[in-house]
């Protein structure tokens, strides 16, 4: 797969990747490198990657405990005093090595830590390599609100390296397949007709591709003052059932992905009612999601809760729930509103 240029970095696949990599750490002479992994990475990750990692600089590992619960402002501390004690200093590499929460948090941390020190992104899931790891987006969680507190800021490079899917539970594969089938919706419908289509399906086919339409938006807008919000199409409906499950006492949290596809659903929905998407396409696109991801019960019970959380979303202005909306298949409208009746209706349509 040949490499992506983003707008400071790129991103290279397989073992150019690790080629570009010991050329970034010998060129830019850093005085140590930092490795940070989750329990699950280190076990299953780590031992691949130092394979590929032949330099002649002090390293060491810090991990911390796996999962979103874990991605906030406490564990970032002790990843900063880890840090100093182990002795870094301002050119020092940092390199992530995991799924979604340890890119956005390692980029959080690096990017604040001494005021700066650059960082590498490895994802190791299919969620982080077609999303979290490229585009700039740093941050962690306030409590139950997601990705509240970081910064916009680039890594050196970003290494794809799809063998580190072959660690992952099929649950998890589907997670990041979420993010895939966005792209498709707002993008390239083709994405989403082979997803819907091919049981089968080798899901890392599809994996460039979606990178290079991330990457075309961010390039375009970097600070999410425009188009970038584009990819949050499902998130703004997603990340308030995602936050729901997640502080529910009585609720099996979601995986990302999970919560982002009920999210598509319901915004198909208020799409057929603020700007026409045609209602077909919305049913098609819920038997598509129940098929992949199962159905998942959304209680009477739930919706208030529910949305009280949508109060919270960052591209909310003055108040107000802002939604990414389809007019029909790869023609979306930023900037959306509409009533809190439709958006419960939006529920019910998935239930239903």
């Amino acid at each position: 797969m040949e490499s992506i240029k983003a707008t400071t970095y790129s991103i290279h696949f397989n073992e150019k990747g690790y080629t570009e990599l010991a050329n970034l750490i010998t060129q830019k002479k850093y005085s140590s490198v930092f490795i940070l992994v989750d329990d699950n990475t280190f076990e299953c990750c780590y031992s691949r990657f130092m394979q590929h990692l032949a330099v002649e600089v002090p390293i060491e590992v810090i991990q911390i405990d796996p999962g979103e619960i874990h991605k906030n402002l406490e564990t970032c501390m002790g990843v900063w005093s880890a840090m100093t004690e182990l002795g870094a200093d301002r050119k020092s590499l940092l390199i992530t090595l995991g799924g979604g929460v340890i890119t956005d948090l390692g980029g959080f941390v690096a990017s604040t830590f001494k005021r700066g020190i650059d960082f590498v992104n490895i994802p190791t899931t299919l969620l982080s390599m077609v999303d979290a790891s490229v585009g700039g987006k740093t941050g962690v969680d306030l409590g139950v609100l997601k990705n509240q507190i970081g910064v916009f800021a680039n890594p050196q490079t970003v290494i794809i390296d799809p063998e580190y899917l072959h660690t992952l539970s099929p649950r998890e594969i589907r997670s990041g397949t979420a993010e895939i089938i966005k792209y498709g919706m707002t993008h390239d419908i083709h994405l989403f007709n082979e997803i819907k289509d091919n049981p089968n399906l080798n899901i890392i086919d599809l994996i460039h591709r979606s990178i290079e339409i991330k990457n075309e938006v961010v390039t375009e807008d970097p600070k999410e003052q425009g188009v970038r919000k584009v990819l949050n199409w499902g998130h703004t409906m997603g990340h308030a059932i995602e936050s729901y499950f997640l502080e529910s006492e009585h609720k099996e949290s979601l995986t990302h992905g999970e919560a982002i596809a009920i999210g598509m659903v319901c915004e198909a929905y208020i799409s057929n009612k603020v700007t026409g998407f045609d209602i077909n396409e919305a049913t098609i696109i819920k038997n598509a999601i129940i098929t992949i991801y199962g159905k998942i019960d959304i209680l009477p019970e739930d919706i208030q809760p529910i949305m009280e959380l949508l109060k919270h979303d960052k591209k909310n202005e003055a108040g107000t729930v802002k939604f990414v909306l389809l007019n029909k298949y790869e023609d979306f409208v930023i900037n959306c509103e509409t009533s809190s009746d439709v958006i419960k209706d939006s529920i019910d349509f998935y239930n239903n």
